[in-house]
């Protein structure tokens, strides 16, 4: 039995009690805080977080595309709190994102068999490319930029055996409107890396797009004569909106607004990492182009952000830092990201019958304990 200040279903932090029979939230009860002691009434446990968009971490990349480099990162993201991931590819050939696709199918089926807590981790595949605009295409490699292809799409599925949740495209770009038709409850497509107008947006999300891929970034900006994506994305209650917390991507100013523009209920948080995540300043690589890290700023040469040095649950905490309420940043980092690769049945909330991925904090969300369907791993 745990006790303490529980995330609820409604979002809220109340104290409770729940008890786990082997990897399942089998009972949860509010209770009154006088019954809890002093140390419970200070530990609060949160769902496991779920990073739907991040290419690396601990020294390796997603597009590697080898089991050594995913069970390197898996063990990087379980000890940090995240104890789902959907990791994203970068621009690349076909050829190179459907060997990534197989033999990140292989692990995870092979993965689903070993004992807790490193089993069942990467539950889908977010594409971040190719079918993206030249002009916004950020740290992307410009050489495999492809137009919107369906068949291309259905292949790498195949590839994937399923896995592919989430992918990428520039409504504006030749073929990207027929290909979000057409593959509209196949797909979960996201506006990104886009020099969409608002009408060019609103189309799209008519046409089947419901989610934008890190918000603000590779795409233009908002104005009160030209909305873009942005504006287009607020004016749609059925758009989520990826934002990157790292307090370099986004000003904190407009992640606050952000969140009151969208509600909590819209926004997902995401790292949007690159390999340096959890090493020292140096030099790396993204997507095959070089990449500086000083602190937590990632460089291309000419200076262009490429992804973050950081992990989705400090990026949750600055969120926090910047004035977004806790029981916000929270649902962004859990229960909405779960909901936007359909496994919010089973993830996402602390709740009966769910997977029991439960992180212990104290009250500042200082992690001090990482369940994994209830099997203990040892944090940072």
């Amino acid at each position: 039995m745990l006790k303490g200040m529980i995330y609820t279903e409604q979002f809220t932090f109340e104290p409770g009690e729940l008890r786990i029979e082997g990897d399942t939230i089998c009972e949860v009860n509010s209770c009154d805080p006088e019954t809890l002691t002093e140390e419970e009434r200070k530990r609060y446990l949160l769902p496991g977080l779920i990073d739907i968009h991040f290419h690396g971490c601990a020294g390796y990349d997603f597009c590697d595309g080898t089991a050594e480099a995913f069970r390197a990162i898996a063990e990087y993201e379980l000890t940090h709190g995240i104890t789902t991931i959907c990791p994203a590819t970068m621009t690349f050939s076909e050829e190179k994102l459907s060997g990534i696709c197989s033999v990140c199918a292989a692990y995870a089926e092979e993965d689903r068999a070993e004992p807790v807590p490193f089993g069942e981790i990467i539950r889908g595949i977010y594409l971040e490319g190719p079918f993206i605009s030249y002009e916004k295409r950020g740290a992307q490699n410009p050489a495999y930029i492809a137009k919107p292809d369906l068949g291309m799409l259905e292949r790498l599925q195949k590839a994937a055996a399923g896995l592919v949740k989430i992918v990428a495209i520039a409504p504006e770009s030749e073929g990207a409107m027929d290909c979000i038709r057409d593959g509209r409850g196949k797909f979960r497509f996201s506006v990104a890396h886009t020099c969409a107008d608002y009408d060019t947006a609103r189309n799209a999300f008519e046409a089947g797009v419901s989610q934008v891929t890190h918000l603000y970034n590779a795409m233009p900006p908002v104005s009160h004569r030209a909305p873009g994506v942005i504006g287009a994305a607020a004016d749609d209650e059925r758009v989520m909106a990826e934002l990157i917390c790292d307090g370099i991507h986004v000003h904190p100013a407009m992640v606050r607004n952000t969140f009151k523009l969208f509600g909590a209920e819209r926004m997902i948080l995401i790292s949007d990492s690159m390999m340096a995540a959890g090493m020292p300043d140096g030099d790396y690589s993204l997507g095959g182009q070089a990449v500086k890290v000083e602190g937590s700023r990632a460089l291309l040469a000419d200076g262009t952000i490429a992804g973050s040095a950081t992990n989705l649950f400090d990026c949750m905490k600055k969120a926090i830092s910047m004035g977004v309420p806790k029981e916000a940043a929270v649902r962004a980092a859990s229960y909405n990201p779960a909901k936007v690769i359909g496994i919010a049945d089973s993830h996402g909330t602390l709740s009966v019958g769910k997977k029991a991925d439960i992180l212990i904090t104290d009250q500042d969300l200082v992690l001090h304990e990482v369940m994994k369907s209830g099997k203990g791993i040892l944090c940072r």
